[in-house]
């Protein structure tokens, strides 16, 4: 059912925002797959099976992810998924990548899907707290036309409420997608924007451990 016809990986290094440079360099990245819509220029009222394909589809991005931006899964904090759709597609086709996108990133994280544990993931180095990939995957989609960009939403992986770690990251497959076709979007960066500085919580501060605050 998933037909991928061409694969895009892109990094970058943040090394500063016209203020001093930081000790590290903000490293963000995505992943985006184009693939056959297979529900193009009809309505299909059962898209299950589409969501159910893409569920290995998903994992493998995420690895190759995380392999591109030459990192350990201890220094992604942040993540983001998204989808740009052909436009003989429907955004509900796009809505198909909300379970198997957002997963895959947190089973690369090291969260356990009984939702009451996160099993071999790193926990919180600046707490002690345990377990990783708390926060639901922010995400946003779009019918677009070839060459559509998208900015593909990053917050914090443990705690949504973060500020310093509200972020985005604009990917654009040049000629995708097709009006028969779908961008698939996985992106994970390691840290928060650089300098930084609105107040609010920090990374530090995250206390509650419910993937909020």
């Amino acid at each position: 059912m998933i037909e991928i016809r061409r694969t895009l990986v892109q990094v970058e290094d943040i090394r500063h925002e016209f203020g001093p440079a930081p000790a590290e360099a903000l490293r963000r990245g995505a992943v985006a797959i184009v693939v056959t819509n297979p529900y193009a220029g009809r309505y299909e009222p059962d898209l299950l099976p589409m969501m159910d394909a893409l569920t290995p589809v998903g994992i493998d991005m995420a690895e190759r992810l995380r392999r591109a931006m030459d990192v350990p899964v201890e220094r992604i904090e942040t993540y983001g998924k998204g989808a740009i759709v052909g436009a003989d597609g429907e955004l509900e086709h796009g809505a198909t990548w909300h379970v198997p996108g957002g997963y895959a990133m947190r089973e690369l994280l090291g969260w356990n899907d009984d939702r009451a544990a996160c099993v071999g993931g790193r926990g919180d180095a600046r707490t002690g707290q345990p377990g990783n990939a708390l926060a639901i995957v922010p995400a946003t989609k779009k019918v677009g036309a070839p060459g559509t960009a998208l900015d593909v939403p990053l917050t914090h992986v443990n705690a949504s409420y973060v500020r310093s770690h509200f972020d985005a990251i604009e990917v654009r497959v040049p000629g995708a997608p097709a009006a028969d076709e779908i961008v698939f979007v996985l992106a994970m960066g390691t840290g928060a924007r650089i300098h930084a500085r609105i107040g609010g919580l920090a990374a530090a501060g995250i206390a509650q451990w419910n993937g909020l605050r």
